[in-house]
C-alpha cells in the first residue's frame, strides 16, 4: 500500500455512558483526580494533568454503561476530508458529527469500523488550562493522559488487516493461538508507544477498557490507596501487576456503572524503523500477567456494549467464529 494523504496522530479521547452524572463526578474527579472542564445536564467533559485541550474523556448520561465512541486526532483539518473519501471508497458506515454535539471540538467524522467499534476522527479542539505544573491542585491520583483503547471483536483477521493496510497502524505485539498460530490479539499504535488500540478476538463488538497513563508503579499504588480510603476498594477489579504483553505495570478499576479503566505505565518506545513485533502464545501464563497470577473471571468475561453511530442503539453482540470464549 502507498503512503496515505492523512496522518492519524494518536488516540485522543473516549466517550462512555454512565447512569448518574453526580455519582460519576465523585468517582472520576474525587476518586481518579480528573479535572472537569465543563458540564451540562447530560455530559461531563474531563481532562487529565497533561491535557492542554478541552477533554480526554466524556461521560454522557444514559441507561447503562456503553461506549459511544473512541476518537483519534489527525494532523490537519484536510486529513478529515481524505479520510471521508477513503471511507466512502471502502463502504464504511459514517457521518459527520453535527456542530455542538461534542462540546469543545471542531468538525469530526465518525465511523463504525468493520468490527462494529464506533470511531471518531477530528483535528481541532478548544484549549484548556494545562495542570502539569499546578502541583497544588493535583490530588493523590495523578493521571497524566489517555493512552489506549481495548476492544473486543469477532473478526480479528479482517479488522487487523483493515487498520494495518488502510489506516497504517503499526503492530508492537501480538498473540497467536493453537498450532496454526492464528492471530488472537494485536496491540497497534500510531504514537510511538506500545498501543493506541488493542484488538482482542472475543464476543463482540464490546469495549473492554480505556487505558490512562501514569508516571510509575508507585503512582498506581498510591492511586489504589486513595481509592480504597474513599470507599472504592470494591471498584479495584484486578490488583496491580505487570503484563507480559506491553511490559505494562497496571491496575484495573470499574466505575460505579461497570465501565473499566486501566491505570497504566511502564511500556516502551516502538518507533525505530527496524522494530519487529513481539509474538506471544495464548497459553503462555506470563502473557497476561508476567508474574503468573490469573486475572479474575470478571476481567476475562465482562465488557460493555458499543453504540450505533447513527441511532445510539446498542449493537448486538456476536459470538466469535473461530475460537472458544477464553
Amino acid at each position: 500500500m502507498g503512503m496515505k494523504n492523512f496522518d492519524i496522530v494518536r488516540l485522543h479521547h473516549a466517550e462512555i455512558t454512565v447512569t448518574n452524572l453526580e455519582r460519576a463526578r465523585e468517582f472520576y474527579c474525587d476518586g481518579l483526580g480528573l479535572f472537569e472542564t465543563e458540564s451540562d445536564e447530560n455530559h461531563l467533559y474531563l481532562r487529565a494533568i497533561e491535557d492542554a485541550n478541552h477533554h480526554c474523556l466524556v461521560l454522557t448520561k444514559g441507561n447503562q454503561a456503553s461506549l459511544k465512541h473512541i476518537a483519534y486526532r489527525v494532523s490537519r483539518d484536510q486529513d478529515l476530508d481524505e479520510l471521508d473519501e477513503l471511507f466512502t471508497r471502502l463502504g464504511v458506515k459514517k457521518r459527520w458529527v453535527s456542530p455542538n454535539e461534542e462540546r469543545g471540538q471542531g468538525r469530526a467524522l465518525r465511523i463504525q469500523d468493520p468490527g462494529g467499534i464506533p470511531v471518531e476522527f477530528f483535528f481541532e479542539m478548544e484549549k484548556a488550562e494545562r495542570m502539569l505544573q499546578k502541583y497544588h491542585l493535583q490530588g493523590n491520583v495523578k493521571i497524566k493522559r489517555i493512552d489506549h483503547a481495548n476492544c473486543l471483536i469477532t473478526n480479528i483477521d479482517e479488522l487487523y488487516d483493515w487498520y494495518s493496510n488502510h489506516l497504517e497502524f503499526k503492530t508492537s505485539e501480538y498473540t497467536v493461538n493453537g498450532k496454526e498460530e492464528n492471530i488472537w490479539a494485536a496491540w497497534m499504535h500510531r504514537k510511538p508507544s506500545v498501543h493506541d488500540l488493542a484488538l482482542i478476538s472475543e464476543k463482540g463488538p464490546r469495549y473492554h477498557h480505556t487505558g490512562f497513563w501514569m508516571d510509575d508503579a508507585k503512582a498506581i499504588l498510591d492511586a489504589c490507596d486513595h481509592l480504597a480510603s474513599l470507599g472504592y476498594y470494591a471498584n479495584i477489579e484486578r490488583s496491580p501487576g505487570r503484563h507480559g504483553t506491553s511490559n505494562a505495570f497496571f491496575v484495573y478499576l470499574r466505575d460505579p456503572d461497570g465501565n473499566r479503566i486501566e491505570l497504566y505505565t511502564g511500556d516502551y518506545f516502538t518507533n525505530d524503523p527496524d522494530w519487529e513485533p513481539i509474538k506471544w502464545h495464548l497459553d503462555n501464563p506470563q502473557r497476561a500477567t508476567f508474574w503468573g497470577a490469573l486475572p479474575p473471571d470478571t476481567w476475562k468475561k465482562e465488557a460493555v456494549p458499543v453504540e450505533d453511530i447513527n441511532t445510539g442503539q446498542l449493537l448486538q453482540v456476536e459470538m466469535i467464529k473461530r475460537f472458544e470464549n477464553i
